[in-house]
Formats: C-alpha cells, structure tokens, sequence
C-alpha cells in the first residue's frame, strides 16, 4: 500500500472529516479512503446484506417467569455428577 500526503486542507474541511469520523467510528485515514473509493467507483458493493424480520416475533419475547424457568434446567444440566467421574 502507498502513502500520500494531502497538503491545504482548509480546517473547516479537517473538522469535518474529524467530526465524521468520530461519529462513525472510524479513523480519519480510513474515512478518506472509503470516501475516495466511493468517489471514484472502487468502493465493493456488499452482497449480503438484507434485513429480515420475518421471525423477530420469536426472538427475546420470555417473561421473567420462562427465563427462570429455562435456567433452572440449564442449572440442573450443568451440574457435573461426581459418581460419574
């Protein structure tokens, strides 16, 4: 990979790629890449990347009863049986 200096960045040009970054989550450096790539068509198009939601309704739905119910026989699961060692 090559190196490259950008020189007269104005500093409200900086603040912003900062600010962008920051909030992103991302290094500056690789903000400016990414942006570069997209810029002149060389960024990859994700191909994977549809959202379902057709089986959310059966996901994170237990009360507080299920829950204890359900760890109480995982609890009683994980007990190691000393006769058996």
């Amino acid at each position: 990979m090559k190196t490259m200096t950008v020189r007269g960045l104005e500093p409200d040009l900086m603040d912003r790629l900062k600010e962008t970054a920051r909030n992103q989550g991302k290094s500056v450096n690789y903000l400016v890449v990414e942006i570069l790539k997209k810029h002149l068509g060389l960024d990859k198009v994700k191909q994977f990347t549809a959202v379902h939601r057709d089986m959310d309704h059966l996901f994170g739905r237990w009360s507080e009863q299920e829950f204890e119910a359900i760890q109480a026989k995982i609890d009683a699961e994980s007990q190691v049986d000393e006769e058996l060692w």
